[in-house]
This record gives structure tokens, C-alpha cells and sequence, in this order.
């Protein structure tokens, strides 16, 4: 790994490219070189076997690995090896199209990342560069200025990840397809669905929402699907429109059965139940709790999972996109004081810092909130460190030592105790049943297996 010494982020040295198409991989080349400069020096593998020899000949910065081109010692074996050999160098896999099993087997591998092909230059640096700072590699990714904040029908973001979003978005808003939206919880899911509705051809109909996790089952009922045709519910009203499902796992079974029904047929109904009139609606869901999970545990039926699933939108939390939460602060405390009839001129330094140095456990709404209150205690001018702590922002001293860093820093546990921790208690959720935890883990079964023989010959050799 290129060594720091300065203080500021190192430049990339060595980068090793694993992909057997010759084009793809002189693409790369050129755009890791054109971002890197002629300093980087490049060895190109065309498999898995080679790259793992280049690995053990010597040691490099940065890894791209494109999964196709490891079938000869098989995708998911090879890379945990290459991960395994890289010694602590990033590890990025590519995949064509960028499929969500793809990205699941680079990550169960150990990867860092995974990235669609074809490849888009300025996102994949960006990534590099998001990965690097939440890594601690020392790669320096900012030979241009980080690109402005964008804004998408509501939508804030301008780090490579919520550029993805945002095209996803473009792509998608004139399909009538079901949308399933996933995130941890304040991460903006209601907000994403807004921006399909309004980017979309349905823009000027109806919008109905519904928190499927706000009232009992008969208040539920009512609202979703209504009492007849002369008291219509959600799903009626929102003909030629969009209907947003939020936390739609709490759904009841029988009225995820009568959803099921909405979206096989495009009418209301039940069992003995007589179908009304049919309907256009595009429906859209979203859960904070991971959907295989879910399944797993009986709370969402499989068959109605997959008519919901047919475009995957994922959400990353804020602490994964570092880069937006200034333009995130910018744009919320311009609207809230302009409800205020307040004028920010912006914020110090010293309060970049503290913004920077929070993880965000509440993602994009504790960051929402936190403006909201320094709109209403602030009378204006330039927001200081001062004015954040006093509105409630967590003080994000990163240095040794001190207050709560220094006590996460005592109570952290190496990352294979960690991880068995969480696969152990998957397990017992499950009544020691693997192939469901590992269902809700979103890893294969053989996977703990291999993980649990590695560690009872831990054990043993203790």
C-alpha cells in the first residue's frame, strides 16, 4: 500500500486489473490513468489465477476484478482468495449490468465494492475515493474538485452513489413496473418514491401513501383497499396514479394476499370476494429491514416479494456517501430558514468538521432535523461549531484518545468476532435452522459453514 506521512492522502502507485476482455481492460487503463497520472503503475491478469500470482509476486494499492473472468478458479472462491492476497489493498469486483447477485457474492467474498459494466469513469473514481476515506487507505481521488450537489424532484446528492440512484430513477420513471425501495431507516425511501412519481409520465396524477405500519389491520384495510365502491381506499383513488406502500413487510398476510391480488390482476378482491372495476395504478414499496430477512421469517410472502420486486432501488446510508452531507445541510437549512424568513450565509470551518466527523445513525433525517432546529434557535449569519453542539449535533472528534471515540475505539471487537456474533445469533433466531439464517443474512449457507470450520480450528489451535 502507498504510506502517508504527510498528513493528506497519499497518490494510488500500483493497481492490478483482472479481466480477460482485452477492451474492457485498456478502458480501465485509460481511466485510471487519466485520474492517477502517468505515477501509477498498472499489471493487468486475464483470471483469477493470475491475478493471485501477480498478488503473492508483490503488493498493490487498488484491485479490480471482473467476476467473469474468475470462472477458472470459480467467482466466489477466487475472490475471497484475491482478498485474501491483497493484503489490504481495496478490492473493487465488476459485473456486467452490475446485478444485485453479483454484488452479493463480491461482498459475502470480502470485497469492498462491486460496480456495474460497462464502467463509468467518474463514478468508479468517486467510489475509489468514498471507499478509500472510509477505509483509512491512503489514496489520494481529488485532482478535480468533488463534483456540486445535484438535485433530482427533491432528491439531494452528489456522491457517486446517489448519481447511480438518481439514473436509476431516470431510467425507471416511465415504466408502470412495481418499484421496490430499500434502506435503513431515514435514508430518504418516501423521498425516492416522490422523485419516481414526479420524474415520471404519471406526474400530474394521482400520489397516494400509505404507512403500512401505522394502524391495525382493519384501519388498514379500510385505507388500502376501502369499503366498496362508495367509500374507495387508497389503491382506488390512486388510479392512473402511484400508490407508495412504506414498510409494506408489516403488511397484514391477508391483505398482502389482497395486494397480491392488485398486482396480478389490477383489480380489488378477496377470497369470495366479487373484483371491481380494474385498475392503472403503479405501485411502490419500500422496508428498511432487508427483504430476504423478511421472507425468512414468514412476515412477507414469497410469491407477493417477487411480483413487488421487479425494480430494485437501494438507498446507501449517509454514513457510506460522506461527500453529500454538506450539500445535504446546505439544502435543508435553505428551506428552513427561508420558512423562517432567516438568511445563513453558510457554515465555518469548524462546523464542516463537526458535520463531517458524525456517523449519522439517524442518516438523511437526523441531518434534516439538526437544520431544522438551528433555523429555529439561530438568528442567522454563518452557522458555527458552537451552534451545531448547541442544537443537538454529535461533536465527531476523531482524534486518539478522546471522549466517545476513545470508548468505541476500546469496545471494538476484531471483524471475525463480529462477524460470528451476528451469524451465531442469526442462528439461534432461527432455532438453529442455517439455510434460513442464512437467508436472512443474504449469504449461502456453504458460506457459514466454511465460516464455522474456520473457526472451531481457531479454537483448537488456541
Amino acid at each position: 500500500m502507498a504510506t502517508n506521512t504527510g498528513g493528506s492522502p497519499a497518490p494510488l502507485g500500483r493497481l492490478l486489473l483482472i479481466d480477460r476482455d482485452h477492451q474492457s481492460i485498456e478502458h480501465l487503463q485509460q481511466i485510471l490513468c487519466a485520474q492517477f497520472g502517468p505515477a501509477a503503475e498498472i499489471a493487468r491478469a486475464s483470471g483469477a489465477k493470475a491475478g493471485a500470482d501477480a498478488l503473492r509476486r508483490e503488493r498493490f494499492d487498488l484491485v479490480l476484478a471482473d467476476l467473469d473472468s474468475l470462472d477458472d478458479l470459480g467467482r466466489e472462491e477466487a475472490m475471497a482468495r484475491l482478498v485474501k492476497l491483497a493484503d489490504g489493498a481495496l478490492v473493487i469486483g465488476l459485473s456486467n449490468g452490475g446485478s444485485v447477485s453479483a454484488t452479493l457474492l463480491a461482498m459475502r467474498s470480502g470485497a469492498h465494492d462491486c460496480v456495474g459494466k460497462p464502467v463509468d469513469g467518474a463514478r468508479l473514481v468517486a467510489r475509489i475515493g468514498e471507499l478509500a476515506q472510509r477505509h483509512g487507505k491512503a489514496i489520494a481521488v481529488h485532482p478535480e474538485p468533488p463534483p456540486a450537489a445535484t438535485h433530482l424532484a427533491g432528491l439531494v446528492g452528489g456522491s457517486g452513489a446517489m448519481q447511480a440512484v438518481f439514473e436509476q430513477i431516470v431510467r425507471i420513471a416511465s415504466s408502470s413496473a412495481p418499484v421496490f425501495i430499500t434502506g435503513e431507516s431515514g435514508t430518504g425511501k418516501d423521498a425516492c418514491a416522490r422523485a419516481l412519481h414526479r420524474v415520471g409520465p404519471r406526474a400530474n396524477r394521482a400520489w397516494l401513501a400509505v404507512n403500512c405500519a401505522a394502524s391495525d389491520r382493519e384501519s388498514l384495510e379500510r385505507e388500502l383497499f376501502g369499503r366498496g365502491a362508495d367509500c374507495p381506499g387508497a389503491a382506488e383513488r390512486a388510479d392512473g396514479g402511484t400508490l407508495f406502500l412504506d414498510e409494506v413487510g408489516e403488511l397484514d398476510p391477508a391483505l398482502q394476499g389482497k395486494l397480491l391480488h392488485l398486482l396480478q390482476s389490477g383489480s380489488i378482491g378477496g377470497e369470495g370476494e366479487p373484483d371491481r372495476a380494474a385498475l392503472d395504478v403503479r405501485v411502490i414499496c419500500a422496508t428498511k429491514e432487508p427483504p430476504l430477512q423478511l421472507m425468512a421469517a414468514r412476515r412477507l410472502r414469497e410469491e407477493l416479494f417477487y411480483r413487488l420486486h421487479v425494480l430494485p432501488i437501494h438507498l446507501p446510508p449517509l454514513r457510506q456517501r460522506p461527500s453529500d452531507v454538506l450539500p445535504l445541510a446546505r439544502h435543508f437549512l435553505h428551506g428552513f430558514a427561508r420558512e423562517a424568513g432567516k438568511h445563513f450565509s453558510g457554515f465555518s470551518a469548524e462546523a464542516i468538521a463537526v458535520l463531517g466527523g458524525s456517523e449519522w445513525p439517524g442518516n438523511v433525517r437526523q441531518l434534516e432535523n439538526l437544520m431544522r432546529r438551528i433555523a429555529v434557535m439561530a438568528n442567522g449569519g454563518e452557522v458555527s461549531a458552537a451552534m451545531l453542539l448547541a442544537a443537538g449535533a454529535e461533536p465527531g472528534d476523531s482524534s486518539p484518545g478522546t471522549g466517545r471515540t476513545a470508548e468505541r475505539r476500546a469496545s471494538v471487537q476484531p471483524m471475525w468476532q463480529q462477524e460470528q456474533r451476528i451469524i451465531e445469533e442469526a442462528i439461534a433466531s432461527f432455532g438453529g435452522n442455517v439455510s434460513l439464517a442464512a437467508a436472512a443474512l443474504e449469504i449461502s449457507p456453504s458460506t457459514i459453514y466454511r465460516k464455522r470450520q474456520g473457526w472451531a480450528e481457531m479454537d483448537v489451535a488456541s
